[in-house]
């Protein structure tokens, strides 16, 4: 199946790609259906695209890859939600903002991805986690592109 994109053009996707989110995205509340696009540019980071509005494209990256001991702890309406039988189901993604030249993840609000059942939900953390982590070792294709 092919989707229109504002930023990639027409993309090529498999059903099987197709993630949902029963509430959507924070402000893309409208938005259930996402995929996921990998970065030809740059493998620092992924764009989360929306299915049904082609120019809302989001910048994500693993938190972990930045913050090795980032953890985030799940109510259990979102384990149940996402239908997580394990925490290895869950795949944690945080979206990359810009403020002018810094880059900064939103730990915050990260989005938590059962990949086994294409189930996501974005969910806001309680726990004395900071609310945002600046970039500032990133190579600079990522800081061009996000």
């Amino acid at each position: 199946m092919k989707i229109h994109t504002s930023r990639f053009g027409n993309v090529d996707i498999q059903p099987d790609d197709i993630l949902f989110f029963r509430s959507g995205l924070l402000g893309f509340e409208e938005c259930q259906h996402w995929v996921i696009l990998a970065d030809a540019a740059n493998p620092s980071v992924a764009w989360l695209q929306s299915m049904q509005s082609a120019e809302i494209a989001l910048p994500v990256v693993s938190p972990r890859r930045f913050i090795p001991e980032y953890q985030v702890r799940l109510d259990p309406i979102d384990i149940e939600l996402l239908h997580l039988g394990s925490v290895n189901q869950a795949y944690v993604l945080s979206i990359v903002s810009r403020d002018h030249d810094v880059l900064t993840l939103n730990l915050r609000a990260p989005i938590i991805i059962n990949l086994d059942r294409r189930l996501g939900c974005q969910v806001i953390t309680t726990d004395q986690q900071p609310i945002q982590y600046e970039l500032t070792a990133l190579p600079l294709p990522m800081r061009r592109i996000a």
